[in-house]
């Protein structure tokens, strides 16, 4: 008899304005993966949205997750089938590779008997992502502060509370992240770098205190948004929109090109707002207002 595991992944939106590469939190729109044992051969198949995105080979990076855990653990297996059901667009700055990934490496890691902690499975997943923000906030749900020091990822989940909501716009074109990391410069003055060491701390105690009124401020930034607003047409307009509207902060999500609005009242208002602004741009959006996901990656037999 064939053995079968899921694994249901939250999307994330990362650094909240100033946390660049360390801030992440958990939002509640998932993407599930279903891994099986077969008796012969690998199988991949990719369905949901942006399909045309994701690859149904070897290549798709959730696979590669599995396969190394199996790889690493020594456990040898006849057959694979692997079923992503992607839900969260991709290329949009929503974490899409990082629940991928998470669920490759949580299914086989199961299939395999559990060989390896969460803390290492955190690892193996931001060695593949490249950064630990995304993948440590779907890993473990709310928002998450993560750091890698001596090669390893040390995060630490803070609870926000049921009130904050992420109205999230998203347009219908992607932004690569590695593009939006080559435009940023190599190196940022004293003057930035305390700019923002003050902003993204006040930011995690507006979150630990429900002191919500501060994320306006908090979400100032001078290390990335300044820019990669630019490739983002209407971004200026879109934040002011949300502002307007009653949204209590504003940032890019991850590198964008989505933009998410912080709200704990006028989650339709903002909504309707962002649209209207990113169509006198033309830009065709899908705007989703999501709680956040306070428990994180789940997986099960089934």
């Amino acid at each position: 008899m064939s053995r079968k595991v899921t694994a249901r992944i939250p999307a994330s939106t990362t650094n909240l304005g100033p946390g660049f590469d360390v801030l992440g939190l958990a939002l509640q729109l998932y993407s599930t993966v279903e891994l099986e044992e077969t008796e012969s051969g690998r199988e991949v198949i990719v369905c949901g949205i942006d399909t045309d995105k994701i690859p149904s080979s070897s290549e798709n990076i959730c696979y590669q997750a599995a396969e190394l855990i199996f790889k690493r653990s020594g456990n040898q297996t006849k057959g694979l089938k692997l079923v992503l059901t992607n839900g969260i667009p991709a290329i949009r700055g929503l974490g899409g590779s990082g629940t991928a990934i998470l669920g490759g490496l949580l299914t086989a890691n199961t299939l395999c008997g559990e060989p390896f902690s969460q803390s290492q499975l955190l690892n193996f997943a931001a060695e593949f992502d490249g950064h630990p923000d995304n993948v440590a906030a779907s890993l473990l749900g709310s928002l998450v502060v993560s750091v890698t020091e001596a090669d390893e990822v040390q995060a630490l989940k803070l609870h926000c509370g049921t009130d904050l909501h992420v109205v999230m716009a998203i347009p219908d074109f992607s932004l690569p992240t590695k593009e939006a990391r080559q435009i940023l410069p190599k190196s940022v003055g004293l003057k930035d770098a305390i700019y923002n060491v003050g902003h993204s701390s006040l930011l995690v105690a507006a979150v630990a205190t429900s002191n919500f009124d501060m994320l306006s401020l908090a979400m100032n930034d001078r290390l990335h948004q300044p820019y990669r607003s630019p490739l983002i047409r209407g971004f200026d307009e879109v934040t002011e929109a949300a502002t307007q509207a009653g949204a209590l902060g504003v940032a890019l999500s991850g590198a964008g090109p989505s933009i998410a609005a912080y709200c704990t009242t006028a989650m339709d208002d903002v909504a309707e707002s962002m649209s209207q602004a990113f169509a006198r741009h033309q830009v065709t959006c899908d705007v989703k207002i999501l709680p956040i996901d306070t428990i994180g990656a789940t997986v099960k037999f089934n």
